[in-house]
């Protein structure tokens, strides 16, 4: 929203649905949203999420939460005639043994880390139902693979975040109570982020100009990795 309130297009109008709007697990709640809003585009971005911690606690709801959440809008784009939608992944589905560097063509490997494979698998179905749409409808779906996202707006829960907003919240926590804080780990482990706003500029160019069905990933450049140790060392230096 940010970003095209900064672009202003010309002939498109955009309608930023949010939970308050649907539930996109509810078939005839989704059936709503769309016949209210009548898109002819699709950015699809709506799932049930959670670190780690919700991960591993709840596989079973963030399997078939985020199914059916994907079913009912997939399916809906298409009864309501939807040119071309643009489904969000994660780095999550990629296997976990792997060999680096990590591409498209890579998603279904081998399985991916047991720790989050409900969730993981529920957002490797929308690259199999792209497919099969096609195949069925001759709809030219697409999807995207971003890296780890940070911005406004987050998650900040101290359990379900990811890591950079959960870090900020434990170090806001930690200053305001004047304690030292203890992060866990050696800190050695890689990272990409990119910036939420950046990867809204690189969605809304897959939506006009990615004529592909196979999945995109949007990432910075591995030479712009950082350690989990530098981002805790940022963290604390901004705070």
């Amino acid at each position: 929203e940010a970003v095209i309130s900064r672009q202003k297009p010309e002939n498109e109008t955009w309608f930023f649905a949010s939970s308050k709007d649907a539930d996109l697990s509810n078939m005839e709640s989704t059936k709503a949203l769309f016949e209210k809003v009548k898109p002819t585009q699709v950015i699809h971005l709506a799932a049930k999420v959670g670190g780690l911690f919700k991960n591993l606690k709840y596989k079973v709801e963030m399997w078939s939460d985020n199914v059916a959440i994907n079913q009912n809008v997939m399916e809906c784009s298409r009864i309501y005639n939807v040119n071309k939608v643009v489904s969000c992944l994660s780095t999550c589905i990629f296997p976990d043994k792997t060999t680096y560097p990590i591409d498209e063509t890579m998603v279904h490997n081998g399985p991916p880390h047991s720790s989050n494979e409900g969730y993981a698998y529920a957002k490797r179905m929308i690259d199999v139902l792209n497919r099969c749409y096609y195949d069925q409808y001759g709809v030219n779906w697409t999807s995207v693979i971003p890296t780890n996202i940070y911005g406004p707006h987050d998650n900040y829960h101290l359990e379900d975040s990811h890591v950079i907003p959960g870090l900020i919240h434990k170090f806001y926590n930690a200053k305001k109570e004047d304690k030292p804080i203890t992060v866990m780990g050696t800190g050695k482990p890689l990272r990409q982020f990119i910036y939420s706003e950046d990867l809204a500029e690189l969605m809304i160019w897959t939506l006009r100009s990615y004529e592909e069905r196979d999945p995109i990933i949007l990432s910075v450049g591995e030479e712009e990795e950082v350690s989990i140790k530098q981002v805790v060392e940022e963290i604390a230096k901004a705070m």
